[in-house]
C-alpha cells in the first residue's frame, strides 16, 4: 500500500498507464476520509492553455523511479471526470468519480464527504 506522506513526494512526476503510456503529471492525492489512505489522485492533463484535472483511483499504483503507474488504461483515466486547475471537487462529484471506474461509493455514515485532498 502507498502510504500519503510517501505519495505527495510525487507531485509533479509523470502518470502512466498499464502499458506505460503518459496520462499527466500527478497534482494532488485524495485520501478516504474513513481510513485517512490515498485513495484517488488528481492528474493535470491537456495542452499548456487548456489544462484540466482528471480523477484515477490508486488501487494497484505501483511507484516507478520517475513516474507513477496507475491500474487504469489512459484512455479510460482521460473520459474520467474532472475539474479546472483552480477548482476543487464538489462533495455532490464525488460518486461519478467512483461510478466512472465501476467502483462502490459509499458516503459517511452521516453523508459526509469520501474524498479529502491531502
Amino acid at each position: 500500500m502507498i502510504q500519503s506522506a510517501d505519495i505527495r513526494e510525487w507531485r509533479n512526476h509523470d502518470v502512466v498507464d498499464p502499458k506505460g503510456h503518459k496520462i499527466g503529471v500527478l497534482e494532488a492525492i485524495y485520501v478516504d476520509t474513513a481510513t485517512d489512505e490515498p485513495a484517488v489522485a488528481t492528474v493535470r492533463t491537456g495542452l499548456p492553455t487548456r489544462q484540466r484535472l482528471v480523477f484515477v483511483p490508486l488501487d494497484e499504483a505501483v511507484v516507478g523511479p520517475d513516474y507513477l503507474k496507475v491500474s487504469h488504461p489512459k484512455g479510460e483515466v482521460r473520459k474520467a471526470p474532472s475539474i479546472g486547475t483552480d477548482d476543487v471537487l464538489p462533495a455532490e462529484d464525488e460518486a461519478a468519480i467512483f461510478q466512472h471506474y465501476g467502483m462502490a461509493y459509499e458516503p459517511g455514515a452521516h453523508g459526509e464527504r469520501k474524498l479529502a485532498r491531502r
